[in-house]
């Protein structure tokens, strides 16, 4: 004599949203990373004053650097001057070293901040 009980499986799937890092993301916290260290590495800046300054006066806060980069450019030239250049070559040198496969061919031979992180922008979103 065979039991004839009848098994009812439920099975539930549950999905998540993938948790990886956009491209956008990923340019986002290189950049974020690059100017944080680029600020430290000059002993007679105080980098907290900076960021206070970059928010109140230019109205563009730490983590909004990544997407505002022409105004930082023009603020960090109003606050700085000259010695603005210096602080765009040392994010640069920053993010080289988190993004080393990226390679910047400037247009009129002269490499400008802003194209730079457009170019790299650019170039992380292409790649996967």
């Amino acid at each position: 004599m065979t039991n004839g009980t009848n098994l009812k499986t439920t099975c539930i799937l549950q999905l998540r949203k993938n948790k990886q890092k956009t491209n956008e993301d990923k340019f986002k916290a290189a950049m974020t990373e690059a100017v944080d260290e680029s600020l430290s590495s000059f002993s007679s800046l105080d980098k907290q004053n900076i960021y206070s300054q970059l928010e109140n006066a230019f109205k563009i806060k730490k983590q909004e650097i990544p997407s505002k980069i022409e105004n930082f450019a023009v603020a960090i030239e109003q606050m700085f001057g000259v010695g603005a250049k210096l602080i765009e070559i040392r994010i640069v040198e920053a993010i080289h070293k988190r993004v080393q496969d990226f390679v910047f061919f400037p247009k009129k031979g002269d490499v400008v901040f802003k194209e730079y992180v457009a170019s790299l922008r650019a170039f992380l979103l292409l790649t996967s």
